[in-house]
């Protein structure tokens, strides 16, 4: 057996990747006192995850645990764990880059890691319709927007008729934190990615793919100005940076599965999974951060 395939997932038991991440995330806890969301398993989100693992797959369609290194797949493991995320429940997949395996999260990912900060109580969205009466300011000591009108009539929701989005991070104490997109800045941010916003998904389901831009905006942005466990911090940052291709390729069958639970039929999106281009850069997304479909934003993101 060769040094490289000792390194591999291959030698890697789900029993060996439990302890590991374990040991890591108990002595993260000595240090810096840092602690699971209640009701959260370690062990049952790795069964889950080990799950997943077994089907994902590189460029060339060889195994995630035959060509990833055994240290790439437990910090990803790790990190999961560390943000309290499960694959079961759609809040992060997993991706091939070289011969390491990558977390990233999706957008109830990143509401679930937003939620691990302190004092947050919540993350929400909503969609601004023509018709709606909306109004928001801008305190001028913090630059953190506050929402101080949103009434809208039940005729108004009609995804043809969008005028924006908004999503806020609900806080224990202080000024929640707010981010507002008029319908040209989520258009622009779909136009980054692979799909150009014409996939079926945004077509069909327009309101629900400005939230998830919004929304990961909104978490983005608190994140990095949060001064929680810098272990924490780091986890949610890392899971934040995804390579174009792979977010295409990663994503495929999970829009085909959301279709299916959003209109109970199964709509096929044409994301073309295969699809070679050539990668001019890493994609650092400064704005959104979700994966669902393609990547959006005016930093690169998914949606």
């Amino acid at each position: 057996m060769s040094e490289q395939v000792k390194e591999t997932g291959l030698t890697l038991s789900k029993e060996r990747a439990l302890n590991e991440v374990s040991a890591k995330i108990a002595a993260l806890a000595k240090d810096t006192g840092i602690t699971l969301p209640k009701n959260y398993s370690s062990a049952n989100a790795i069964n889950s995850a080990w799950l997943k693992l077994q089907e994902v797959k590189d460029n060339n369609k060889k195994p995630a645990l035959e060509v990833c290194t055994k240290n790439s797949i437990v910090e990803s493991l790790y990190n999961m764990v560390l943000q309290g995320l499960s694959p079961a429940k759609d809040q992060c997949y997993f991706i091939v880059y070289g011969n390491k395996l990558t977390l990233m999260k999706s957008y109830l990912g990143n509401i679930a890691a937003t939620k691990r900060l302190k004092g947050v109580k919540n993350v929400y969205a909503n969609i601004i319709y023509e018709g709606d009466e909306f109004a928001y300011e801008i305190d001028l000591e913090t630059g953190i927007k506050k929402i101080t009108k949103h009434n809208q009539n039940f005729e108004n929701i009609d995804i043809d008729k969008i005028k924006g989005a908004y999503a806020v991070v609900v806080v224990e104490e202080g000024l929640n934190y707010v981010e507002v997109m008029n319908i040209n800045q989520i258009r622009k941010a779909w136009n980054q990615g692979t799909m150009k916003g014409q996939s079926g998904a945004h077509k069909n389901f327009t309101d629900e793919m400005a939230k998830r831009t919004v929304i990961n905006r909104a978490c983005k942005y608190f994140t990095k100005t949060s001064d929680d466990s810098d272990s924490l911090i780091e986890a949610i940052n890392q899971t934040y940076e995804y390579d174009e291709e792979d977010i295409v390729q990663a994503t495929h069958e999970e829009v085909k599965e959301e279709i299916k639970k959003e209109a109970n039929k199964g709509e096929i999106i044409d994301i073309p999974a295969n699809k070679k281009e050539p990668i001019k850069e890493k994609v650092v997304a400064e704005q959104t951060k979700i994966i669902d479909v393609e990547i959006t934003d005016d930093g690169g993101e998914p949606f």
